[in-house]
């Protein structure tokens, strides 16, 4: 047995816990209590698993799951950044990329570089994995706010007009998703939960 790979895959496990305590904006379904990263990710994930019937294109889904579990554990270091931002792009920042060398770096060599190599597949966004993954990642804050009359949209103050500029990824995985994120925002729009 190789013990200094099993002590590197270990201190990578014991490190990313720390996705944890990474509070999102967005709250649970129907709840006050916000969303955690790991909490995001395992939803992501799962949902990936429900949904993959409706990618654009046939997709390998455990390449999406993988992206999911992985695409914010630089927020461990970079922190997470608000979609709705006003003062800071929701794009590969140079920050991230750092924190996704030092903590991927934690691994072996090839799992880091296939770990790194897959986070950059996600950002890119180019790959039908990569934009059924991100596709998920823009819908599931849509469906949260929509529980929650309106959240974060609500709290911040975000017109429909920036919330569909953020959201466009979703057509470019999933068309059925994406009449469904219309419908639902439409809907909320007509409800008062999102301003127009």
């Amino acid at each position: 047995m190789n013990t200094d790979r099993l002590t590197q895959q270990l201190t990578f496990i014991r490190e990313i816990d720390k996705l944890k305590y990474i509070q999102r904006k967005t709250r649970l379904f129907d709840s006050q209590r916000h969303e955690n990263d790991a909490e995001h990710s395992w939803h992501l994930a799962m949902m990936a698993m429900v949904l993959a019937e409706h990618a654009t294109t046939e997709v390998d889904l455990f390449k999406v799951m993988k992206m999911l579990l992985i695409h914010d554990i630089v927020e461990i270091d970079a922190g997470d950044t608000f979609l709705y931002d006003t003062t800071q792009s929701h794009v590969n920042t140079e920050v991230e990329l750092e924190a996704a060398k030092r903590i991927f770096g934690l691994l072996p060599e090839e799992q880091m570089r296939d770990f790194i190599a897959l986070w950059e597949e996600f950002e890119a966004g180019e790959t039908p994995e990569a934009r059924f993954a991100k596709a998920l990642d823009r819908l599931e804050p849509i469906m949260q706010n929509a529980s929650n009359q309106g959240g974060t949209w609500a709290e911040y103050d975000v017109p429909l007009s920036r919330v569909l500029e953020k959201v466009q990824g979703i057509r470019k995985g999933s068309d059925s998703l994406w009449a469904y994120t219309e419908d639902l925002l439409r809907e909320n729009v007509e409800n008062g939960n999102l301003k127009e």
